[in-house]
């Protein structure tokens, strides 16, 4: 008899951000329960868990608005209990601004969050000790916008997606240095595989949200060969994606953006997204369930069995089997009054 996908999961938490909220709320992995939401500074995005140091990191992005839209790039990161769900201390990288995408190596004990540039210097990756939660440095990307990155498991690779730029950014991370440029149409979400071999990007920018085809390039996912740094291949998909991720069990999540025509917009609007899954190994698809509008983060459970898709135009996030791709439950973040669903963590129990 399968065994039901939440079992074991009693004392294990979701962590969820509103963007513009700005609030992290915590749920209950086993029964979907809501436990508890903080407030936080404005524009939270991203989130990661230590769990050496055992704590929550989120960036906040802007003041108000999104990349390309907003009133001002804030400096902040905030480092929260996820235990006590308090605030533990603010996190100022002024000058640097525009946190957004966060990285952790626990052996090194090093966190990296990909910044945006400014006038006086390009984008590019802080490098942060997790125990005295200080800058230790930085890594420049030469791009203006680098927004998530990822590295690989051995801690001495790092991925930076750059939206508007072509190419992604290939930096070493023992020697704090940007090593090559891999040519892509704009870029968006990236996952590195297990053995470090390969990243998967998502490409192109998915910045005009526009509905029709033409007006950008083929959407996909481009395959990275880490040695020679160049694109070895395309995992093709029907829309552009945002989030990429890949599970503990060898599979690649990717959510689709999807819009439709409308006759007031020249964007369109939004329709429901997609969650669509491939194999990290065959680069074969697996299959596809629909989600919430406009997936911008996804995360899954320790041992690659759920898959957790956050969507902020819906604000929700829709919880599928991996195993069934069934829709498990939805929890809706916009019922508890906090708009604009964006980045999660899963927090296991304390040992």
């Amino acid at each position: 008899m399968r065994q039901s996908p939440r079992a074991g999961r009693e004392g294990d938490v979701l962590a969820v951000v509103s963007q513009s909220g700005p609030t992290v709320s915590f749920f209950d992995a086993a029964s979907d329960r809501h436990i508890d939401t903080i407030e936080i500074l404005t524009e939270p995005h991203e989130l990661c868990f230590d769990p050496t140091q055992r704590l929550l990191w989120c960036t906040t992005t802007y003041h108000s608005g999104y990349y390309h839209a907003n009133s001002g790039r804030r400096t902040e990161l905030t480092v929260i209990d996820p235990d006590t769900r308090r605030i533990v201390e603010v996190v100022d990288l002024a000058p640097e601004h525009g946190p957004h995408g966060l990285a952790l190596d626990t052996a090194r004990r090093r966190l990296y969050v990909s910044v945006e540039g400014s006038a006086d210097r390009p984008g590019g990756v802080v490098v942060i000790d997790t125990e005295t939660r200080r800058p230790l440095g930085r890594i420049d990307t030469d791009a203006p916008g680098p927004h998530w990155f990822a590295i690989d498991p051995a801690g001495r690779t790092g991925y930076a997606t750059n939206k508007e730029a072509p190419f992604v950014s290939v930096v070493d991370l023992e020697r704090g240095t940007l090593t090559a440029k891999v040519e892509v149409p704009g870029s968006e979400g990236l996952a590195v595989a297990a053995d470090g071999t390969h990243a998967f990007v998502a490409s192109p920018y998915g910045g005009s949200f526009s509905p029709t085809a033409e007006e950008r390039p083929d959407a996909g996912i481009r395959v990275i060969d880490a040695r020679t740094a160049s694109v070895v291949d395309t995992l093709p998909t029907e829309n552009v994606v945002l989030p990429v991720h890949l599970t503990s069990t060898g599979k690649l999540l990717v959510g689709e953006l999807r819009m439709e025509p409308d006759p007031e917009s020249r964007l369109g609007r939004h329709a429901p997204g997609r969650l669509t899954v491939f194999s990290a190994d065959t680069r074969k698809q697996l299959g596809e369930i629909e989600v919430g509008l406009c997936p911008l983060t996804i995360t899954s459970s320790p041992d690659g069995r759920i898959a957790y898709v956050a969507c902020v135009a819906s604000s929700t996030v829709n919880i599928v089997d991996l195993e069934t791709l069934q829709g498990l439950t939805r929890l809706d973040i916009a019922k508890l009054g906090e708009p604009g669903a964006h980045g999660l963590a899963y927090i296991p129990r304390p040992a």
